[in-house]
């Protein structure tokens, strides 16, 4: 291991003789010990013995060399630092029913889902975190406006005195035209769902029964509305995908070419906001989605006539429920206690994931009751009879509380000293410990209790970060469960500390003394708070007086470095910050902040850079595979030098405000074997639209992010690579 983050400091070697030099040294002592040896060539067999010795005196000082590091170490132990644990990846889990219920329908939390068991990976198992209530869906109001609002208040109730409700709970009445006789862009209609009925996080399908052979002059591939859903902050597309409504922009396309019939219905599935709470517009309460005639491009001719429609109904098809790489054990049994202190278990499961509440040992003495004891981060605190104990979550070591014996002379040194400092009327609660020299830190169980840890959860590491519609498989059977996938890749996963990282860690940590001070300190313990999934940091300066007080941090998540590496390339979905990493890192910092200090965190501006250029290869190399190869190996170095957490110069992300320039791709390419000489390169700056990704020739040769933007190389269905390696 090479401390190179102090190179400041002499060098650690004792002792900087090589083997050569030792050699040297004995041969140089040959006249003056032993004149009559005149032979000293390497046949010689005193030679031989020389370079014998030497060798193992070699071994010696590189063991000898090795004691600051060791000694190093062994101070980060005093320090009591601990290697962080694996983080578990986070994703979402949505499950299907096989029909819809009558009733509410709630699936517990701890319900294990896992991806596919293959011949080369095992099933990686997520647990969900909370329980899912799939309820019932009813529509109250049908309501239209002539102009999109962020807080609607102009409305037009359409069910009022033209529909009806039937049992069921669906509405018909006469046809209903759902924009504007003469459709303009913004007109828009509300579906205000009942409140009294828990659906946030649930699958909706509204089902609209349209009016038949009506004509709307529309291209049903693109149809130019947007559905959305007022989460209480914004409006929020709950539409995953453009299959996903089965009307085409109520134009019934499939089904009039299939031969069906509009009157019986087709399906719009919305997968709701987790949030969804209720809200009042107008008169008008309960929970909003909104379908809105957005603008008319090209691609996307708008309607010559509003849509109709003669009835409509929901039912909810399913849920979705955060989940987490884990896989829960309870009531495993870890031994019997000897009564000695100090004593050590091993939990089975390794890594341990953070304990939530039910989580926690319980020992059980001989003939008594059962006792929770609560679990500490270290034992200085901790009386002879605190019932704590310590768990190392990377190793799964327990530890119980230990006796330390003192020396007499240090304890009387003690006495002397605090001797000044005690009254007569206030004895020193320790004088017994101190005239036997000992202390017990933490209670120790009887001889003969037995020791369950009730429940934990075990999990972690950057293999959870699986793609989405993976998960696939319900581990333990859930009645009226069909199905269940993820419809968005599992992130924040991340491996556990190594011994070098926590080298690098400490300084830092001695720096900041776990606050929050200086630009620095902010910075670190971001990095701190997100446990492994925030990747970089970076403290904004503050530029004018109303930004006193403040603290805006820009963050960077952590992203699945083996599949960079292998030229999967990222995808601009694995650069958000998620809410839950957000509040956990604020909640972190809120402990260590000065008072009176508001700390905000965002993501930087990320720019998009894609790579056009002409590769000539050596003779030798102009075969198929060996261009494909060459292609790809091309490809890959690019999605890792234009990466916001391994790229930049150095392979320590890309800097902050640093351009990108050709003459950069152009040194890197060069490195490349086979290439024999670079053509035409240009670089375009990549931004995403509503209808996918606009590329724009960058001036100068060069892309510049902006003083605080971030360069990146995107990957994604819709553009599945971002660069072109023509192979001349």
């Amino acid at each position: 291991m090479e401390f190179d983050f102090l190179p400041q400091l002499p060098k650690s070697n004792l002792d900087d003789r090589k083997f050569e030099d030792l050699v040297e040294e004995c041969l140089l002592r040959i006249p003056r010990y032993c004149p009559e040896w005149t032979n000293f060539n390497p046949s010689d067999p005193g030679v031989t013995m020389i370079e014998l010795f030497a060798w193992l005196s070699d071994q010696m000082l590189m063991r000898f060399n090795r004691v600051p590091e060791r000694n190093y170490i062994t101070f980060l132990e005093l320090l009591g630092i601990r290697l962080q644990a694996p983080r578990p990846a986070q994703t979402h889990v949505t499950f299907y029913l096989s029909a819809s219920l009558p009733e509410p329908y709630t699936i517990a939390a701890g319900v294990e889902t896992a991806t596919n068991r293959t011949e080369a990976e095992e099933a990686i198992v997520f647990s969900t975190d909370h329980p899912l209530t799939i309820g019932v869906p009813r529509i109250r109001h049908l309501l239209t406006a002539d102009s999109v609002e962020e807080r609607p208040q102009i409305l037009r109730d359409r069910f009022s005195g033209t529909w009806t409700m039937l049992p069921s709970g669906d509405w018909e009445g006469r046809d209903l035209e759902l924009f504007s006789e003469q459709p303009s862009e913004g007109n828009c209609f509300y579906l205000v769902f009942d409140p009294q009925q828990e659906i946030s996080g649930n699958v909706v399908a509204v089902n609209f029964r349209g009016e038949a052979a009506t004509a709307t002059g529309i291209n049903p591939e693109h149809p130019p509305r947007s559905w959305e859903a007022w989460t209480g902050t914004h409006w929020q597309s709950v539409l995953l995908r453009p299959q996903d409504d089965h009307t085409e922009g109520f134009s019934f396309s499939e089904v009039t070419r299939n031969g069906g019939n509009p009157l019986q219905g087709e399906d719009v599935i919305f997968h709701c906001p987790r949030q969804w709470p209720v809200e009042t517009f107008g008169t008008y309460n309960g929970r909003w989605l909104r379908c809105t005639y957005r603008k008319v491009t090209v691609d996307q001719p708008g309607y010559l006539n509003s849509p109709r429609i003669v009835g409509m109904g929901c039912r909810a098809l399913g849920g979705t429920v955060s989940a987490t790489q884990s896989i829960a054990i309870a009531n495993e049994i870890l031994g019997e206690s000897d009564g000695m202190p100090g004593q050590q278990f091993r939990l089975q499961g390794a890594p341990i994931l953070p304990r939530s509440e039910g989580e926690y040992l319980r020992v059980t003495p001989p003939g008594g009751l059962p006792q929770r004891w609560q679990e500490v981060e270290d034992f200085a605190d901790s009386g002879a009879e605190d019932l704590h104990y310590t768990l190392d979550s990377r190793t799964g070591e327990l530890q119980l509380g230990p006796l330390i014996r003192e020396s007499a002379q240090l304890l009387d040194q003690m006495d002397q000293w605090r001797q000044p400092q005690l009254t007569a009327t206030a004895p020193d609660p320790t004088a017994i410990a101190r005239k036997t020299g000992e202390r017990q830190y933490g209670a120790v169980p009887p001889r003969g209790a037995m020791l369950t840890m009730v429940s934990y959860r075990t999990g972690g590491g950057q293999q959870g970060n699986v793609q989405r519609d993976t998960i696939r498989i319900v581990k333990s059977a859930v009645p009226y469960v069909a199905q269940v996938t993820n419809h968005e890749p599992a992130r924040h996963g991340s491996d556990g500390e190594t011994l070098e990282g926590a080298v690098l860690r400490v300084p830092k940590l001695l720096r900041t003394r776990d606050r929050a001070v200086t630009t620095e300190d902010f910075e670190t313990l971001a990095l701190q708070g997100g446990q492994g999934a925030i990747a970089r940091a970076r403290c904004l300066p503050t530029v004018n007086k109303e930004q006193a007080g403040t603290v805006e941090l820009v963050l960077v998540p952590q992203l699945a470095i083996q599949r960079i590496t292998e030229g999967y390339g990222t995808s601009p979905a694995e650069l958000s910050l998620t809410p839950a990493l957000i509040e956990s890192t604020l909640a972190y910092l809120d402990d260590r902040r000065l008072l009176g200090v508001e700390v905000r965190c965002r993501e930087p501006d990320y720019v998009g850079v894609s790579v056009h250029i002409e590769v000539a290869l050596e003779p030798e190399y102009r075969e198929p595979l060996a261009q494909q190869h060459i292609r790809t190996s091309l490809e890959s170095q690019l999605y890792r030098f234009l990466n916001p957490v391994i790229g930049g110069l150095e392979g320590q992300g890309w800097e902050f405000g640093r351009p990108v320039y050709a003459s950069d791709i152009i040194n890197l390419f060069q490195a490349q074997v086979g290439v024999r000489y670079l053509g035409t390169i240009q670089l375009f700056r990549l931004t995403r639209t509503a209808d996918g990704w606009e590329r724009t020739l960058a001036q100068e040769s060069h892309v510049a992010p902006g003083a605080l933007g971030l360069i990146c190389s995107w990957r994604d269905e819709m553009l599945r690579s971002s660069h072109v390696i023509s192979v001349i």
